[in-house]
């Protein structure tokens, strides 16, 4: 068998990753190859995310490359995933056990950043991934609420070793300073006291292993953005607008200060996008549409999609049920979409910037 393993494994030679542009066996992406007595053929493929858009269409190439060697019998291709990390630059501290930290921005209060970040998150959960949600907007925390712990510290996390243990919530755990302090209690910091709480958030709590930290920033380009990018080695940043130009004229701020302090754009979401009546199906543009698109052309980041402007949506986080935790709202799809995207472009990054994570595993 060891002839026919050689020519399966030159046969997955000719499958490329779409992302990486380069061959699976070359990326170590092939983790074991199997073959019996009779020919039948068992493989794991091993992707760079749980979420990879491309998922199906790689285990159809690998099936079909392999179904062409002669004297293959039945073919079995499984497919798992390893989540690849990014490198940590001289300076930053890497926190314990994150992979990835992804922040989620805006230039602009008020155009759905908090809620895009909790569905985003939600999603990359669904689809398998280790996820934690960071609150950072000290002054207006909204996660607690959206993902149904309520606010206030009757939901107070405890401490064990020195750590802060999160939350968990729809699959996350989840912080913020919304559960640390009283609900009316109003956060009148200064800098220098907002870098040391952001601080605390980061390495003073137990985060355990997880492939994505959501990171939910305060709006505009303040102390807690440019803390962060001093502190972590921050992967990418995605960045919420609306479409009207008001909101569109701060998003180009927000681009500029994340490429300022070094941090890559991971794409832009086009947030309130249009509305689309639940009973005639017309579709008004309220706030425009397409400027999320046309700004993404324009500054050269990649444009991750549109989510539409519906009561729906906003019921359901009212109410702590976010819509991607909901298999059956439309919704869901829409933030699975925007979370294959995100993670795709992780992956992407993190090949780019270091070596790759795997090892071939050749079965007998």
């Amino acid at each position: 068998m060891s002839d026919l393993k050689a020519q399966v494994l030159e046969a997955l030679r000719t499958v490329d990753d779409p992302d990486l542009h380069r061959n699976i066996v070359d990326l170590n992406m092939v983790k074991v190859v199997d073959i019996d007595a009779v020919g039948n053929v068992a493989a794991t493929v091993e992707l760079t995310t749980p979420a990879c858009p491309m998922k199906q269409r790689i285990h159809d190439d690998c099936v079909a490359a392999v179904r062409r060697v002669a004297g293959v019998g039945e073919i079995k291709i499984t497919m798992t995933a390893q989540v690849t990390r990014g490198g940590v630059p001289e300076g930053k501290n890497a926190i314990p056990g994150v992979r990835n930290i992804i922040a989620v921005g805006s230039g602009k209060g008020g155009v759905g950043k908090t809620t895009t970040a909790v569905n985003l998150a939600i999603a990359l959960s669904r689809m398998g991934a280790r996820v934690g949600l960071l609150d950072a907007d000290i002054y207006g925390p909204n996660v607690p609420g959206l993902v149904g712990l309520g606010s206030g510290i009757e939901n107070r996390p405890r401490v064990e070793q020195g750590k802060i243990i999160p939350l968990e919530a729809h699959g996350l755990h989840v912080l913020s300073m919304g559960v640390l302090v009283a609900e009316d209690q109003p956060m009148i910091w200064r800098g220098p006291m907002l870098h040391g709480v952001v601080k605390q958030l980061l390495f003073d709590v137990a985060w355990g292993d997880k492939d994505y930290l959501v990171i939910d920033l305060p709006p505009g380009t303040g102390d807690v953005p440019l803390s962060m990018s001093q502190m972590i080695p921050i992967t990418g940043a995605v960045v919420v607008t609306t479409p009207q130009n008001v909101a569109l004229q701060d998003v180009r701020k927000g681009i500029m200060m994340f490429r300022q302090v070094g941090i890559p754009l991971l794409g832009i979401v086009e947030n309130m996008s249009y509305y689309l009546c639940p009973k005639c199906g017309h579709r008004d543009e309220i706030f425009d549409n397409g400027g999320g698109r046309a700004t993404a052309l324009e500054m050269d980041v990649p444009f991750l999609g549109e989510v539409p402007l519906n009561g729906d949506l906003r019921r359901a986080s009212d109410i702590g049920i976010p819509a991607a935790s909901n298999d059956a709202s439309e919704f869901a799809a829409i933030y699975k979409g925007l979370a294959q995207a995100v993670a795709q472009r992780v992956s992407v990054l993190n090949a780019a910037a270091g070596p790759k994570p795997f090892a071939i595993i050749q079965g007998g």
